[in-house]
Parts: structure tokens; sequence; C-alpha cells
């Protein structure tokens, strides 16, 4: 058995290596880590960021069940997350599929799609916001007149406020699930294309035995970012639906968690409570990002 290096050897060796590596370590323990710790200790915590904080101990997290808000919040979260996640998904592998190839029309349309996901989040809601103008100002009841229609109350229906959410969502997001998809594709060998044609498969069975189980590791990465994005949403509801009083919208149509958070934290000025909602949303996204991972991995073994 080898004798482990001494300690003063190792210094000597690498202590250059150490001392660069000092102020990243530096910075991530003071941008990083200690924020984390800090905010885990004030979810136990009353704090108005003014006074000192007061343990509480698990007080907030029981107030949590009890809160309707926070649960109504919670739902639309759901809601949203898995009609973006699905739909998005779906029309990304899609849209690789129809511009897969490598001529200047399918490397325009690839652009074209890709555009939303690298442009500025506000200013994409700004524009949807303008879109969705409630009088003839806005795009969307300009067309709507233009079949004779009635000016619609885009921002003000809360039967609307999801499905909006989900096309802006769908709309900026799935230009990246495209291109990851595009990679995935050019990844797959065309002999096991070409060998399923001489056995008689048809562009259904190929699809479905070849090119989706071998793109299965590019949508466990599609879905599980998608999750993870969309219940991070923040801009489209605080921009578009946020109203004087009501930061949800229209009867809260449009609340989310992390719009939710911030209204607790910074509106109402509970730091501590909008800090155990940070780690209930880290629980969540945890929990179903390991379940993808899992699922992923035991499909593969299939």
């Amino acid at each position: 058995m080898a004798n482990p290096v001494p300690l003063r050897s190792r210094l000597r060796r690498y202590g250059t290596s150490y001392a660069m590596l000092l102020p990243f370590l530096a910075l991530f323990a003071g941008f990083l880590l200690w924020p984390l710790a800090n905010s885990l200790y004030l979810s136990f915590t009353t704090f108005d960021g003014i006074n000192p904080a007061a343990f509480t101990g698990l007080d907030n997290f029981r107030d949590l069940l009890d809160d309707t808000r926070f649960r109504h919040a919670l739902g639309n979260t759901a809601v949203y997350v898995v009609a973006s996640v699905a739909l998005g998904t779906l029309l990304s592998l899609g849209l690789a599929l129809a511009f897969n190839g490598t001529g200047w029309a399918h490397r325009i349309m690839r652009t074209l799609f890709f555009l939303p996901s690298v442009t500025s989040s506000i200013a994409l809601m700004l524009m949807w916001k303008w879109v969705l103008f409630p009088s003839d100002v806005g795009l969307a009841n300009t067309i709507v007149s233009w079949f004779g229609g009635r000016a619609v109350a885009w921002l003000a229906t809360p039967g609307l406020t999801i499905p909006i959410l989900v096309l802006m969502a769908v709309w900026g997001g799935m230009g990246y699930g495209m291109v990851l998809y595009v990679a995935g594709l050019g990844s797959i060998p065309e002999e096991y294309d070409e060998a399923a044609k001489i056995d008689g498969a048809s562009t259904w069975q190929r699809f479905r035995h070849i090119t989706l189980p071998l793109l299965r590791p590019v949508t466990t990465y599609v879905v599980v970012t998608g999750l993870i994005g969309a219940f991070q949403v923040f801009e489209a509801v605080y921009i578009v639906f946020r109203g004087t009083n009501m930061i949800g919208g229209v009867l809260d149509s449009g609340l989310m968690i992390v719009p939710y958070l911030y209204d607790q934290g910074f509106t109402h000025f509970k730091l501590g409570y909008a800090s155990a909602i940070a780690w209930v949303l880290f629980l969540i996204i945890f929990v179903l990002s390991l379940a993808n991972l899992r699922l992923g991995r035991a499909t593969k073994e299939l």
C-alpha cells in the first residue's frame, strides 16, 4: 500500500493552485453559501428587515399549511408548470423534426424560433403587455376587430390568465428546446434508421422505436430545466398581470409561488415567511427534478 503524501509536500506541490482558487471560493461562500444559510435560518424566524429576527421554530411552515393564498398560488403554479412544460417539450420536438435540415431555409427558421430565448425577458413581457392591451391599441384586439369582433379584456379576464401565461412561456422557450433536440437528432447514427428501413419499418415505427428512445437524455434535460424555469416564473406575472393592489392580477388568477414570495417579502416585509416559501419551493423543485432523473434512468435501462 502506497504511503500517503505528507501535507507539507502536498502544499508545496499544489499550494499555488490552491491559492488561485481562493478568490473564487471567497466569492462562492460570500454570495451563495452564506445567503443560502442565512435564508434557511430566516425561514425559522419572524423578521421584517428592521427589527432583529426572532426565532419561531416551524411556525412559518405551519402557517403555510393554513395560508389559502399560498395554496392558491401553488395550485396555479402546478397547472402552469404541467401545461407549459408538456406543450413546450412537444412543440420543441416538433420544430426540431420540421427544421432539422442543413439548408439555409431551415437555418433561418431555427434562428427565428430561437431568438425569443436569447432576448431580454423584460422586453418580451413588455411586448406581450402591448399585444394584450385591452383597447384597440393592442395588437390582439386589433386583429379581433379585423374580423368584426369586440375588444377583449385579455388581462382582466381570470379564465384567460393561465392560458396566456402558458402561451407566453411556450412561445418564448420552445426555440431553446428545439436547438437541444436538433443537436440530439444530429447525434443519432444514420445506420439505425437505414437498417430499420431495410427491415420494412414505417416512418412512425422508426420514430417511436429509434428516434424517441435515443432522444431520452435530451428529453429528460428539457423537462427538468423546463420544470425549474416554470416554477420560478416571475416576470410574466409581475409585468403583465400585476395590478395596483394584487400582484397576481384580477382575483389572483395569475398568482404564482415566486410572485407571492416577493409580495410577502418586499411588500408586506415578512422576510422570514418569504424565506420559508423559498425553501418549500426549493424542496418541490428538488423532488420533482430528482424524480425525473430517476425516471429517465429507469426507462433507459428497460
